[in-house]
């Protein structure tokens, strides 16, 4: 699976938790991520991350052209709902995308690790009832 990765900066520690928790899971994985996040999963995990732009110059809209080319299976996006975000446009042209060509988001870490427990290990093919 093509799995991809934003953390916006509040988060980026939660991220970095998470992906060193289920680098097993992940390793079997083509990894994605904008800028900043890439560089901090490969430091903490050692695994391979397709880095694009960081978000705020363009890799927002590179993950999003990836997406809509529909080349991406899972989309993991930490973002903090509770501080007013200049690039909030950026948060929902992503969430939306996801949406209009069903693409699994996980927006917490609750939902991050329903999904790739239950995708990325092979457990649900979630394309095959679409």
């Amino acid at each position: 699976m093509k799995i991809g990765f934003i953390a916006h900066n509040s988060k980026k520690s939660l991220m970095e938790n998470f992906c060193l928790a289920y680098k097993r899971i992940l390793s079997k994985h083509d990894l994605y991520a904008t800028g900043g996040t890439g560089r901090k999963i490969e430091e903490v995990t050692n695994l391979k991350v397709h880095k694009f732009l960081p978000g705020a110059v363009g890799g927002d809209k590179q993950f999003t052209e990836m997406i809509e080319r529909n080349d991406m299976d899972m989309v993991i996006f930490f973002y903090n709902p509770l501080l007013q975000d200049p690039r909030q446009a950026d948060i929902d042209s992503i969430t939306r995308c996801c949406d209009k060509y069903n693409i699994p988001i996980a927006t917490n870490i609750a939902t991050a690790e329903s999904l790739l427990l239950g995708l990325a290990n092979g457990d649900l093919d979630w394309r095959s009832i679409v």
